[in-house]
């Protein structure tokens, strides 16, 4: 895999205001919360603007980190087993 950009989330935050942009062209978010793993399909039924920013957005009002992009899907939020399924080898 290669790391096309990378976003220091210290010094650029992404906001409420910022999300329909961020995922203007995504088909699908998966969230992690622990062990809890959500999954939105945008396309073919997307939840309502506060749904998709009650579990992407952290107490601060920012998106959550890390968030990583690959192809049309977004993964916020860390979870192993996520992972471990869109990055297997």
């Amino acid at each position: 895999m290669t790391v096309r950009e990378t976003v220091n989330a210290t010094k650029e935050r992404y906001g409420k205001s910022d999300l329909k942009a961020l995922f203007a062209d995504a088909s699908k978010v998966v969230v992690a919360k622990g062990k809890k793993v959500v999954e939105f399909d945008l396309k073919k039924a997307p939840p309502t603007s506060a749904e998709l920013e009650k579990v992407v957005l952290g107490p601060t009002g920012n998106l959550r980190a890390p968030a990583i992009r690959t192809g049309k899907t977004w993964l916020i939020g860390f979870n192993a087993d996520a992972y471990a399924e869109r990055f297997e080898a």
